[in-house]
């Protein structure tokens, strides 16, 4: 099942299966080009949940892509394998921390017919995942923070003894009597004290493990959309970018075009300010709500929150006012006129005209580009100063630049930024490149026509 704001790799503490290797590590040379901040995942839940099954189908999907898998590490001499006490945490961020950075690490091997550390350990290369893989991969708040997306498999007890039955008699050499003695002293009294309550930290639940490939494939899904945005959305959590389809990126070769007609330059703008629009909407807080349908069912459905307005930064978010009317009815709407001085680079406040009770509502704050992110500043700051609790603005775009997403995320961090695509910076005059020129400008028709060159 998947929990609200699903919207967030190398296996953690695992059991006594051996790490497997990505094709980084399999004897071709790392590649050298530089390493973006890898996507990290923990994937968490019972003995023999099939943790493992699920991690392989993870990465034989995503095999485009430089995947690392590591165990959780166990401590020598440990033999309550299911326990917080016998994993070695400290080496574990030790190792993650190198990765990070784009070192290699040395992840010790443990041989649990013997219970003790193998060496050399084993040479583990950057990558652009890393998946943590363990049973209690979930439990310790320092290794949760490390995490872009939190996994807890859940498969049924009787299932997992019958696995682990198998596993520990044909793999290990154990005895039926000894594995079952070992089950109910230490295993499922670990599992009901620590491995079942780290659920909790899960952003995504897979019934059945392995068996639930609807549930893998919706995950995967969102690992490629997660690596193919831009770096800034792994630094700041409140970033998002809109899903990319051709159909988006046509649209945005449209809208871009300088030879764009004004009529069509509004039509296609329009319709991507209506997906940003939508896309914010997703972002605020929901209730469960059950409804009867004419058929008599019964139908489990959610309703968002009442109290919202939306915000446009005048005059180029007046353009996304008409698509937020049309998905909220009867919204209120107010407005923020800021002057920006470019050469004493001030931001002044001018008009601003907004609903009285506005401290109690959620603003969506509107303007189709975030440049320097200056006159979003100074409009959010206007709000915060009427009540507005930062974390109840959600500043919707069409395009930002990394400047502005800087200043934004530096000065408000709880500001949420929905925007359809992320440019690659400004130039002199202070435009995003490559952008779209003045929005407002070929929105309303209003651009000067320069005169033809002498």
């Amino acid at each position: 099942m998947m929990k609200s704001g699903f919207a967030k790799v190398l296996k953690n503490m695992g059991d006594n299966r051996s790490t497997r290797r990505s094709s980084s590590e399999s004897g071709r040379e790392p590649d050298q080009s530089p390493l973006k901040v890898p996507f990290i995942i923990g994937v968490a839940g019972g003995t023999a949940s099939g943790k493992t099954t699920v991690c392989d189908m993870i990465i034989a999907h995503l095999r485009d892509q430089r995947v690392v898998l590591v165990n959780q590490l166990k401590k020598v001499g440990e033999y309550n394998f299911d326990h917080p006490d016998a994993f070695d945490t400290e080496v574990l961020l030790s190792c993650m921390e190198k990765l990070k950075r784009g070192s290699v690490a040395t992840i010790p091997n443990y041989d649990f017919k013997t219970h003790k550390s193998v060496e050399p350990g084993r040479q583990v290369n950057p990558a652009d995942v890393i998946i943590l893989e363990g049973i209690l991969v979930l439990h310790d708040s320092r290794v949760r923070d490390l995490m872009n997306m939190k996994i807890f498999v859940d498969t049924d007890s009787d299932v997992r003894l019958g696995r682990r039955l198998r596993r520990d008699t044909v793999e290990r050499g154990r005895n039926v009597e000894n594995v079952l003695d070992q089950y109910a002293k230490f295993v499922k009294p670990s599992f009901d004290e620590f491995i079942l309550p780290s659920m909790k930290y899960a952003d995504v639940i897979i019934p059945r493990g392995a068996d639930n490939e609807v549930a893998i494939d919706l995950i995967v899904q969102h690992i490629r959309t997660k690596l193919g945005q831009h770096d800034l959305c792994k630094f700041y959590s409140n970033v998002f970018v809109i899903y990319s389809t051709f159909q988006i990126r046509g649209m945005h070769t449209l809208v871009r075009d300088a030879k764009t007609t004004k009529h069509d330059f509004v039509f296609y703008a329009d319709r991507l300010i209506r997906l940003v629009v939508e896309h914010g909407l997703g972002h605020l807080p929901f209730n469960e709500k059950q409804i009867t349908t004419p058929t008599g069912s019964v139908y489990t459905g959610v309703v968002f929150c009442e109290r919202l307005c939306g915000v446009s930064i005048i005059r180029s978010g007046e353009s996304m006012e008409n698509a937020l009317r049309a998905c909220c009815k009867g919204i209120k709407i107010g407005k923020i006129l800021i002057h920006r001085d470019s050469n004493a680079g001030t931001q002044e406040l001018i008009y601003e005209k907004l609903p009285k009770d506005i401290s109690t509502r959620h603003v969506l704050l509107l303007d189709p580009v975030l440049a320097s992110g200056n006159s979003a500043v100074k409009a959010v700051s206007v709000l915060v100063g009427k009540g507005v609790p930062e974390s109840n603005i959600i500043f919707l775009n069409l395009i930002a630049s990394p400047e502005g997403i800087h200043a934004m995320c530096k000065k408000y961090p709880k500001v949420k930024i929905v925007t359809s695509e992320i440019d690659r910076g400004l130039n002199k005059e202070m435009s995003v490149i490559p952008g779209m020129g003045e929005f407002g400008d070929r929105y309303f028709g209003t651009a000067t026509k320069r005169p033809p060159p002498t």
